[in-house]
């Protein structure tokens, strides 16, 4: 099985800064897209960025110039760096890889547990 575990997550004053990893384990061949979204209480999760497995980045308009995305294959690990943070950027934040599995080369969804971020004087 796969899991991916993030980290990072804390308490931090506005215009701080934060940096977020999630590390994905288990039976995997290779990754391909990965995410982080965030969900704040009473909103829908929203997408904050992706990486394609080429680097390609896509950022939402709401953290663009702010947060920065970068991965590290052979260490099955995503980060996000998030800087001059705001209150509204308080939220779960979950990663989410495609993941090409070892075992058949077989792809799959999976999602992190979540680590949560608040951003308050």
């Amino acid at each position: 099985q796969v899991q991916l575990v993030e980290s990072g997550g804390g308490l931090v004053q506005p215009g701080g800064s934060l940096p977020l990893s999630c590390a994905a384990s288990g039976s995997i061949f290779s990754l391909n897209l990965l995410c982080w979204s965030r969900q704040s209480p009473g909103k829908q999760r929203e997408l904050v960025v992706t990486i394609t497995s080429r680097g390609q980045t896509t950022y939402a308009y709401s953290v663009q110039g702010r947060f920065a995305i970068y991965r590290d294959n052979a260490k099955k690990t995503v980060y996000l760096q998030m800087n001059s943070l705001e209150p509204e950027d308080t939220a779960v934040y979950y990663c989410y890889a495609e993941v090409v599995l070892a075992t058949g080369l077989v792809q799959g969804d999976y999602w992190g547990q979540g680590t949560q971020v608040t951003v308050s004087s």
